[in-house]
């Protein structure tokens, strides 16, 4: 046996091992970043195969995912063009945006977007909210979703 094929055996029997884990972290969920570093291209040709086995996790319900190029700080390492992503995310059907942990750039944007786009989804139930173990929870549903640019309303009580 090749240390390949032995390599390929192992990650194998770590998938089928830890497979109730990847089921148990996947169960409810209705958004879900797939990141991968433009500074690395064979973390972006992994995309494809990472939104399949999500999706593979979730059926029979439907997700959302937002496509993230993370590192935009390190800009001169670039090995995934922009253009490459954008016509992934349109490919697979998924806006994509870029992030920086290291300097904070559109990291909060991508939790918007995500959020905003589940939100659209389930004002049109094309996601369901319901009681139970599957789906999103039905505890509170907000009519409108609130930017974090909006004024907070000043409270007209004093406690002191």
């Amino acid at each position: 046996m090749t240390v390949s094929e032995r390599q390929k055996e192992c990650k194998t029997a770590a998938k089928k091992k830890h497979s109730s884990i990847t089921r148990s972290y996947y169960r409810n969920s209705v958004g879900g970043f797939l990141v991968f570093d433009i500074t690395n291209r064979r973390s972006f040709e992994h995309v494809k195969d990472w939104l399949e086995e999500a999706k593979m996790h979730v059926q029979p319900f439907q997700i959302v995912f937002l496509l993230v190029g993370h590192k935009c700080d390190l800009a001169s390492q670039r090995q995934v063009t922009r253009e490459e992503a954008e016509k992934l995310s349109a490919d697979c059907g998924m806006k994509y945006i870029e992030t920086s942990a290291k300097d904070a750039t559109n990291v909060e944007e991508s939790f918007t977007i995500l959020t905003r786009d589940i939100y659209e989804l389930i004002k049109k139930g094309e996601i369901c909210i319901q009681d139970g173990w599957e789906g999103v929870k039905s505890g509170f549903v907000p009519n409108t979703v609130h930017s974090s640019e909006e004024a907070v309303k000043p409270r007209k009580e004093c406690f002191c």
